[in-house]
């Protein structure tokens, strides 16, 4: 709030102030002190003139208009009126004989009211000079009154009466008070109803604690309000609003209520807002503000929202307090008067005049002030008038009111201004624009042009006043630019006009009267407002491009400001009074020139905006600064990094786009952009053509495809065909189409239609534009048409896209002749040229079509010409025609064909047919049962079912053989079958039981096992019982069936016994069948090899060794020699494999058997040497051999004497000579032998020496003990003879070693192994050259 000025006068020094506004003007104040006079001031603080009276004045106010002030003085019985109009002052004798106390002004009419300090009352019209004494109204001083709108006069007194007269001065209500009253108002009270009897409420402060409400029309019925103590006494209150109550406190306190009857006696509003006192409070309804003041400040409170206190003016030198608050009608001004007796008048509302070119400001700064700003220090410029409107150019301000215009130069030097000039005009001026040179004013329809500075004469001439004539119409606005003239007129004529010559350079027609004109800095382009509240852009370069009609144009629309930021040209805003629209024009986009509406900014209350510049709205406030808006549509330009969210973002980013604030959007975008967010830029890219930056913007989201489309476009100059492009890039196709269409390059619309499959189009462009390509297209469509099911338009466009000259393209139609034939019913047209088609496929879905129309026998021979041989025989097989199925049979793979042949033909009997053709089915079930059923082929049928292992087939076979009786066949076949239940059932019924346990095998279940054994064990059948109780692992059953068997199916039960036990792993069974075999149950030891297997199978390897050498010994003693070596070799393998030593009577054993073995061999070969070699070796352990004692010995001696050991020949025949042999020597050689020991011959044959295979000591070859190192030697297994180191090989079956050379030699006669007898051949044998490995010496278990 600015202080405008301050009266301060001598004569009032220390008194309260008495002091009224000009009513509704506001012009001037008029104020009385304590000397006899009234001073009059304007609203600048110049004193008008001064009333002297002969008194004190005691009163003052001025009529309704603010035409005259009415004063009353102490000391005078007359009223003096002083008229403004013609600054002359009146006197008017009231008649009164005693001290006139009061004066009030009718609100309605030139009515005065003037009480007396004895309770008369004068009521004066000023029209008619009537005067209407009442004397005796009051008994007391008349103290304080109100007129009302009705013309009721309510007046208070010291005798605590409040009385109601009306304009005649008669009484109408009367009522007592408790007090005196003060300050009496005429309102309505707030009800829910609006009462149509005008201001029937009379509010009064009573005895300055209650305020009391009285209604006119129930007087019984008064309200009196009474407040907290605390608050102090009511100072002053006023209603405002709809109802509503301020009142002042003496202790400071601001409170509002509401008189609405259900609210009154509650606080709607409350607030302590002067520690001391408060004096007094006043309010302003055209500014909606409320104001108190009290110690030495005043607050300021806004209606609307009492809480928002809108400014505090601190008077620091008024030590004594402040007095009274008065505002002014219009609000611009508020009087405070002070208790030390001066007046202080502020500036609380300023006309809001300012206007601004380029980016300079002018606007109004105080009443007087104007103030003109570049983005520099502003320059004040005092002006002589309250202007009525500024204008201001690049070098010059012009300030004005009614017809005249103030002219001043802004200059670079103090104070930063000249006053140039000032010039009346022809009539008042509605506006005035100025540029560099000229000044427009516009004035009663007309524009006068004229230059600012330049002599008079000159003047004349650069002078000029549009329009050229009265036929145009009148102008109703204008708008001047560095180059241009710009007028609106009511007829609807927006003209512009060259500054140079002043001629008119293009004009535009509009429909209705144009309101106001705005053009942008250059003049290229104009928004105009008319008469329907209608906003429109219009290009006065381009005349031929109709104007553009703004989008959501707001009819309160009151001015629009073009940005003047140097890249934003196309950019502007129009406002209202609370909104700031901003628009953006779109020059280049692919709809053409458009404008867009980008968004909407809030105006704070009563600001007005003066320029905009990059998105910052300069306004003017009605306090007289500026104040900066930044508008929401730009506020991508003040991101803050890494806050906003992503709705927010993506708000930024449509605004940048709507903008066309691409780097700013690429920012945005790289910045925290996503996939969304860099398609959305691309997109705006290509509407506004900018071919390059959509290129990068689609690079940077990974777009491959439309890059290189945009990339293949990047060239073209033909602006229409790059728009259709994009057009189509962007999905919008008819546009594309009319583009390309408007283009060089039309037959583009149609590669267009036909790429998207619109035919319809296609084939319509094509007629215009290429007639070569309907046979093509229409092929085309009639394919989508047949898709669709449109079946007769797909035949006329097949028909119709026959070219003679391209051969695929023509069959291609053709067959879609054919196809739509069939499908419109003309099946002998469609059938026919379906076969004479080349093509397979087309017969096939020819007949399907035929098939789908239950026409089987033509589809069946277009399956059958198409080779599809399936599909024939099956649709013959609907129309019943066998026949033609029997011949198909062979081509034909489905099984469900042969299936359904094989199905006709069992019902028309011929059951060999039927067979053969569930065979070629693979239908074996149907097969097994045709041959058994119908054909009676056992045989057959057996060998399917093995060989298919049909579960169902075996079954059939199965009842086949049990109505035979053949219950072995059955029990297999149902075995076969997995019917094992059934299978054991008939087993059972008829005791064929071991069929059925044969059968079973080892594919059965623990509980088919148990079931067998048990009937068994029923039939007392102990083996088998024995044998399926050890399968089902119920090993002491089975033990104990084993053991209960007869003798003569001893052998195998035992062996079972052996191989239960050693499964069982149970040391009780173990020694309950040792006993049995020791002969300890029974008394009848069994033989020992059992004993040897049993120790086998529980794995008692030593015990098993043991054993072996007693069985051995047994069968040794026997003469099975050959049995007894098995059981040792058996033995010997088993415990090399267990890792077990061997014992070295077991290995002496073998040794000297396999000797023996040894001889047969090589004396049946001749090799008489090598048997009598290995003779003598048994002969010398002779005692082993009990049983063959001489015929040993014989053997020896015969062989000896062949082989030339005379000597070795004579010690055994010695022996032989011996009592107990004598006897039973062959007589065919006793006398030979007898004469041998007559004549003995001591004769030798020296024995070979060979290295031993350890110590390389020379030993003869056949011992087998080295004396130098006394290791056991390994022995040849083909001669018997020790191992030597470089002649060493193994049998592959038993690895036991062999000298290479012999064993080679032995198998050129012998086809098996002489130790472990399995089959050998020389080629298996391999020499081995490292025998390190086999020359262990720990192997026997000394």
């Amino acid at each position: 709030m600015k202080s405008v000025f301050i009266l301060a006068d001598k004569a009032w020094a220390g008194s309260n102030l008495l002091y009224k506004w000009q009513k509704t003007l506001g012009n001037y104040i008029a104020v009385a002190g304590q000397d006899n006079s009234v001073k009059i001031f304007d609203r600048h603080g110049h004193k008008l003139t001064a009333l002297h009276l002969p008194g004190r004045c005691v009163g003052m106010d001025w009529d309704k208009d603010g035409d005259i002030l009415a004063v009353i003085a102490a000391k005078s019985s007359s009223i003096y009126l002083w008229d403004a109009s013609v600054n002359k002052t009146s006197q008017i004798d009231s008649g009164m004989r005693d001290q006139m106390s009061f004066i009030l002004w009718s609100k309605t009419g030139p009515l005065l009211a003037v009480g007396t300090a004895k309770g008369n009352l004068l009521i004066y019209n000023q029209q008619t000079s009537r005067k209407i004494p009442v004397l005796g109204k009051h008994t007391k001083k008349i103290t304080c009154g109100c007129w009302s709108t009705q013309n009721l006069l309510a007046l208070g007194s010291d005798d605590s009466t409040l009385s109601i007269s009306n304009h005649e001065g008669d009484t109408i209500r009367q009522t007592t008070l408790r007090g005196e009253p003060a300050e009496i108002y005429f309102s309505v009270m707030k009800t829910d109803e609006r009462s149509p009897q005008g201001e029937s409420t009379v509010s009064v402060s009573v005895d300055k604690k209650i305020l009391m409400l009285f209604n006119i029309n129930d007087p019984e019925n008064r309200i009196e309000l009474a407040f907290q103590l605390h608050y102090g006494n009511i100072v002053s209150y006023r209603w405002y609003g709809d109802g509503y109550i301020l009142i002042g406190f003496s202790q400071g306190f601001f409170v509002v209520i509401s008189t609405h009857i259900r609210e009154i006696g509650h606080e709607l509003y409350q607030a302590h807002n002067h520690k001391g006192s408060l004096n007094s409070v006043a309010i302003s309804s055209s500014l909606s503000k409320a104001a108190s003041c009290g110690d030495n400040s005043i607050k300021i409170h806004e209606l609307s929202d009492l809480k928002d206190i809108s400014s505090v003016v601190q008077l620091d030198d008024e030590t004594k307090g402040l007095d009274q608050l008065s505002w002014t009608d219009d609000g611009q001004l508020l009087a405070v008067s002070t208790q030390k007796g001066t007046l202080h008048v502020f500036l609380t509302k300023l006309p809001i005049l300012g206007d601004s070119f380029g980016t300079r400001l002018a606007y109004l700064t105080s009443l007087l002030e104007v103030t003109v700003s570049n983005q520099e220090s502003p320059v004040a410029i005092e002006v002589e008038v309250e202007p009525t409107f500024i204008a201001v150019g690049p070098y010059h301000v012009a300030v004005g009111m009614n017809n005249r215009a103030w002219f001043y130069a802004l200059v670079d030097q103090e104070p930063g201004f000249n006053k140039l000039k000032d010039i009346e005009y022809l009539g008042t001026i509605a506006s005035m624009c100025l540029n560099a040179d000229y000044a427009a004013a516009q004035f009663e329809g007309k524009v006068q042009l004229h230059i600012i500075e330049g002599k008079d004469q000159e003047e004349k001439k650069q002078m000029k006043l549009f329009p050229n004539d009265d036929g145009k119409g009148r102008i109703l606005c204008h708008a001047l630019t560095a180059d241009f003239l710009y007028y609106g007129t009511d007829s609807g004529n927006v003209v512009c006009v060259l500054m140079d010559d002043w001629e008119t350079v293009s004009s535009y027609n509009h429909s209705v009267g144009v309101r106001k004109v705005f053009p942008d800095l250059n003049g290229t382009r104009l928004v105009f407002i008319d008469d329907k509240n209608g906003g429109f852009l219009f290009s006065p370069a381009n005349a031929t491009v109709s104007c553009v009609e703004l989008p959501n144009f707001s009819p309160t629309i009151t001015g629009v400001l073009w940005d003047n930021w140097h890249a934003d040209r196309g950019v502007f805003v129009a406002y209202n009074d609370d909104k700031v629209y901003t628009y953006a024009l779109h020059k280049t986009t692919i709809y053409g020139p458009q404008v867009v509406l980008v968004g909407s900014t809030a105006l704070p209350f009563s600001q007005k905006p003066l320029l905009l510049y990059n998105g910052e709205l300069t306004c003017q406030t009605a306090s007289g600064k500026t104040s900066e808006v930044s508008l929401s549509t730009h506020s991508f330009l003040k991101r803050s990094s890494g806050t906003d969210s992503v709705a927010e973002r993506s708000k930024q980013l449509a605004q940048a786009i709507m903008l066309k604030r691409f780097h700013e959007a690429w920012d945005l975008c790289k910045s925290a952009g996503s996939k969304d967010d860099w398609a959305e830029l691309g997109k705006a890219c290509l509407v506004h053509m900018e071919v390059e930056l959509a290129i990068q913007v689609y690079r940077m989201n990974g777009n491959v495809g439309m890059v290189l489309s945009l990339q293949d476009i990047q060239g073209i100059e033909d602006k229409n065909l790059l728009a259709g492009h994009l057009a189509m890039f962007l999905g919008d196709y008819n546009l594309a189409q009319d583009l390309y269409l408007s283009s060089t390059s039309p037959i583009a619309a149609l590669e267009m239609r036909r790429d998207l499959l619109h035919w319809d189009s296609a084939l319509m462009l094509a007629k215009r534009l290429a007639e070569d390509q309907i046979p093509f297209i229409s092929k085309e469509y009639a394919v989508h048409l047949e898709f669709i099911g449109d079946y007769v338009n797909a035949l006329a466009h097949y028909e119709k896209g026959m070219t003679q000259n391209n051969r695929d393209h023509d069959e291609a139609c053709l067959a879609g002749v054919a196809r739509m034939s069939i499908r419109m019913g003309d099946i002998r047209r469609g059938a026919a040229q379906a076969i004479q088609h080349p093509s397979r496929v087309l017969k096939k879905e020819c007949g399907a079509i035929l098939e789908s129309m239950k026409q089987f026998s033509e589809a069946a021979q277009l399956y059958e010409k198409g080779q599809y041989y399936d599909k024939a025989a099956s649709v013959y097989i609907r129309c019943k025609n066998w026949a033609k199925v029997g011949e198909l049979l062979p081509n034909v793979s489905s099984p469900k064909i042969h299936l359904q042949y094989a199905k006709a033909k069992e019902a028309d009997g011929k059951y060999k047919d039927a067979a053969h053709a569930y065979e070629s089915a693979k239908d074996w079930d149907n097969v097994i049962r045709v041959l058994l059923d119908h054909l009676n082929n056992p045989e057959d049928a057996v060998r399917i079912v093995r060989e298919t292992q049909s579960i169902d087939g075996a079954k059939m076979v199965a009842r086949f053989f049990l109505q035979l009786n053949d219950y072995g066949s059955a029990i297999h076949f149902l075995v076969l079958s997995q019917c094992n239940d059934e299978a054991f059932q008939l087993a059972q019924q008829h005791g064929q039981m071991e069929v059925y346990a044969d059968i079973i095998g080892s594919d059965a279940t623990q509980e088919d096992y148990q079931s067998i054994a048990l009937y068994f064990e029923g039939e007392k059948k102990h083996l088998q019982a024995g044998k399926f109780f050890q399968k089902c692992g119920q090993y002491s059953r089975a033990l104990k069936h084993f053991l209960k068997c007869p003798n003569n199916e001893d052998n195998m039960a035992i062996e079972m016994a052996i191989e239960t036990v050693g499964q069982a792993k149970d040391t009780s069974l173990t020694s309950q069948l040792i006993d049995y075999l020791m002969g300890e149950s029974d008394g009848m030891p069994k033989d020992a090899k059992y004993l040897f297997r049993l120790y086998m199978a529980l794995q008692h390897y030593r015990e098993a060794a043991r054993t072996a050498i007693i069985i051995a010994r047994e069968e040794q003693c026997a003469g099975n020699y050959r049995n007894a070596h098995d059981v040792l070799f058996s033995m010997y393998t088993e415990l090399q494999a267990q890792k077990i030593k061997i014992p070295a009577e077991m290995a002496t054993n073998l040794m000297i058997l396999h000797s023996y073995l040894l001889v047969k061999i090589h004396v049946k070969r001749g090799d008489h040497l090598k048997g009598a070699r290995m003779l003598i070796r048994v002969s010398n352990t002779i005692s082993k051999f009990p049983a063959h004692v001489v015929p040993i010995l014989t053997s020896a001696v015969i062989e000896c004497h062949r082989a030339g050991l005379k000597n070795s020949a004579f010690s055994f025949a010695a022996m032989l000579m011996r009592p107990e042999y004598r006897n039973e020597i062959d007589p065919k050689y006793r006398k030979k032998i007898e004469a041998m020991v007559r004549r003995p011959d001591t004769s030798e044959l020296e024995e070979e020496t060979t290295p031993c295979p350890f110590c390389g000591f020379q030993l003869p070859q056949n011992e087998l003990l080295c004396i130098s190192c006394k290791n056991n030697l390994p022995y040849c297994i083909a001669t018997g003879r020790h191992m030597l180191k470089e002649d060493w090989s193994i049998c592959p079956h038993c690895e036991f070693p062999a000298l290479y050379s012999q064993f080679i030699l032995l198998l050129e006669t012998e086809a098996v192994c002489p130790m472990c007898s399995e089959s050998l051949s020389a080629t298996q044998v391999k020499k081995i050259s490292d025998c390190s490995k086999y020359l262990q010496t720990d192997e026997l278990d000394q």
